[in-house]
């Protein structure tokens, strides 16, 4: 019975301790765990909110780097540390919707083992040809395609936001079979990474693909490549001209590249408030909207509870596009 007092006053003693601890947070530096290499769009992303997280917090925020397997080697890495405010890590729809589909048995599960703190960025992509290519609109472009099965051919890198825009298309747009027994409408050419797909994209040895919209804009600005529909909802304010697949008749047609900003489950809430208030707060500000809107993204509705229900809405559409295509995991 004292034993049992001892452990029970310790405990006690300890919890102001523990709260104070939280009211101070942070007192040392502030990890993002990119799960990219650095130069891509995600870290892009991460560094572009560094900055601004390191004026608010009064600490260095950093970022870390750690690619491989789509996403899933940093994050799962970084679910590894303590759930103490002190690692945040960049979710996306690679590595926290995508790989889902791809591994059931994925190391963690992308609703349970994160509180996803707010959104960071939504982009489309843009489906292009090589100028060289007779189509001038989405329609003529469809039009040939059906008229034509297994006739025209398309990049794509594996899991890619780019690779799921086509598979979402083939399936919604009626391209996924010409009928029984006969080819597909038009045959996937893989590559291991965009900088070969985008060579031989502007060599005009494939004749289309989809790919970021901000990866796109300078060759299109060239006229080495021609856009012909854009993969978001809404016209993209960097293609007012270029229309929607929604808008060209296949009806509720969206594929985005997302990221956002996320910290292991467990978290606690006061830390939590925090992040996601100064979050929301650089989110807001004119410089990011208007750094973010110059390259075409867009800023999406910010906070916890919108970006937790997106994180859930993303996982179970492309979890159910990989399945209906039977793609494999490489």
């Amino acid at each position: 019975m004292y034993r049992r007092t001892l452990i029970a006053a310790a405990a006690l003693a300890a919890l102001p301790t523990f709260a104070l601890a939280q009211a101070d947070w942070p007192t040392r530096a502030i990890k993002i765990v990119s799960p990219f290499p650095a130069g891509g769009t995600s870290d892009v992303m991460a560094r572009m909110i560094a900055a601004p997280l390191s004026q608010a917090l009064g600490q260095p925020v950093i970022v870390e780097n750690i690619g491989g397997a789509g996403g899933v080697i940093g994050t799962q890495r970084a679910l590894q540390a303590p759930a103490d405010g002190y690692t945040l890590i960049q979710t996306g729809v690679g590595q926290n919707a995508v790989a889902h589909g791809l591994n059931p048995r994925l190391p963690y599960d992308s609703v349970k083992d994160f509180v996803h703190l707010t959104q960071v960025h939504s982009g489309p992509n843009i489906l292009v040809v090589h100028p060289d290519q007779p189509f001038k609109t989405f329609q003529e472009l469809l039009a040939h395609i059906k008229q034509n099965p297994g006739r025209l051919s398309y990049g794509y890198t594996h899991a890619a936001s780019g690779h799921m825009a086509m598979e979402l298309l083939k399936q919604v747009g009626g391209l996924d079979k010409a009928g029984k027994g006969r080819p597909l409408f038009i045959v996937g050419i893989p590559y291991r990474g965009g900088g070969p797909m985008m060579q031989d994209m502007l060599g005009g040895q494939i004749p289309m693909m989809f790919i970021n919209q901000d990866v796109a804009l300078p060759h299109v600005k060239a006229g080495k490549l021609r856009p012909l529909a854009v993969t978001s909802l809404a016209r993209n304010p960097l293609y007012p001209d270029v229309p929607t697949i929604a808008e060209t008749g296949v009806q509720g047609y969206e594929a985005l590249s997302w990221s956002g900003l996320s910290v292991k489950a467990g978290t606690p809430q006061p830390i939590v408030d925090k992040l996601e208030a100064a979050l929301k707060k650089i989110m807001a500000s004119p410089e990011i909207v208007q750094r973010m809107e110059g390259v075409g993204f867009v800023v999406p509705a910010q906070g916890a509870a919108p970006y937790t229900a997106f994180v859930q809405a993303e996982l179970a559409k492309w979890a159910r596009v990989i399945q209906t295509a039977g793609i494999k995991p490489e």
